[in-house]
């Protein structure tokens, strides 16, 4: 096994001590990307090292909240790679149709501009009145943002042009006010959205849902939390449930490989294999 160098010694010291002390797991994420990000927050925060800012961190709550923009990556868009909206709305809604009541989780939602996304896309397929969205994330300043539904406005012709790409039926401006340079949605799309902290790393399953979404999460993680992550959602589907990755994740190859069966494989959407499937 190769020497660590000082400053990889210093990172793992530093995602321990924010375990101990927050109880933040990010002990199983990938490597590389959490070291470019905490090396990066050391310039941000100016401190001359990683023990500096571990020092910071361990003393002050708040160093630690803005630390944790780093760590979490707090970014996302509204309808991004519209060909999965698109794949969800007709190869996934007809079966979200049959049922009486919908429960969904969107894991790792930043700041919400997926679930918003959702949200429209149900309104539009008359299913947002019978369903309970949980959106849930381990940044609650993301969080927040997230339950605002208050987005830049310079962003919304991009928004736009994805939503159409998606399916959309109407057009996104149809869904927000536009004031003082930020476009703030509907309050109507949030009644059945619930917005809590969940850590894949650390929590345990909630709520039977019919559809997850995790997209874009997954590949920060090492392989180890991968499969966690992965085990907590077939637990959480029901028979039959569906399961939205990002498009550079896969449950191909994984330990949970025969749990799912693809639907639309190049978007990344699965479904629960029945029990004798499973096998």
């Amino acid at each position: 096994m190769p020497a660590l160098s000082t400053s990889d010694i210093e990172i793992r010291l530093l995602i321990e001590a924010i375990y101990l002390r927050y109880n933040y797991d990010f002990r199983d994420y990938s490597a590389a990307s959490q070291a470019r990000r905490i090396l990066h927050a050391v310039t941000q925060m100016e401190c001359a090292t990683v023990s500096e800012l571990q020092s910071r961190v361990l003393h002050d709550a708040d160093a630690f909240a803005r630390l944790l923009q780093f760590l979490t990556i707090p970014t996302s868009e509204m309808f991004r790679d519209p060909a999965y909206f698109l794949a969800l709305r007709e190869q996934v809604v007809p079966f979200l149709k049959t049922y009486p009541s919908l429960k969904i989780w969107i894991a790792g939602c930043s700041t919400g501009e997926e679930v918003v996304s959702m949200a429209i896309l149900l309104h539009e397929e008359g299913l947002l009145e019978r369903c309970i969205v949980y959106a849930t994330d381990i940044n609650p300043q993301s969080l927040e943002r997230a339950r605002k539904g208050v987005y830049p406005l310079d962003r919304m012709d991009d928004y736009a042009l994805s939503y159409q790409q998606a399916g959309g039926r109407a057009r996104l401006s149809d869904y927000y006010t536009a004031a003082y340079g930020a476009a703030l949605f509907d309050r109507s799309l949030f009644e059945r959205i619930s917005f809590s902290d969940h850590s894949l790393a650390t929590d345990s399953v909630f709520s039977e849902t019919h559809l997850v979404c995790c997209r874009n999460v997954l590949i920060y993680f090492n392989r180890g939390l991968q499969e966690r992550a992965l085990g907590l959602f077939h637990e959480s589907l029901c028979h039959r449930g569906f399961l939205g990755l990002g498009s550079k994740e896969s449950v191909d190859f994984s330990g949970h490989a025969n749990l799912f069966e693809p639907l639309a494989r190049s978007e990344r959407i699965y479904r629960k294999s029945s029990p004798e499937k499973a096998q």
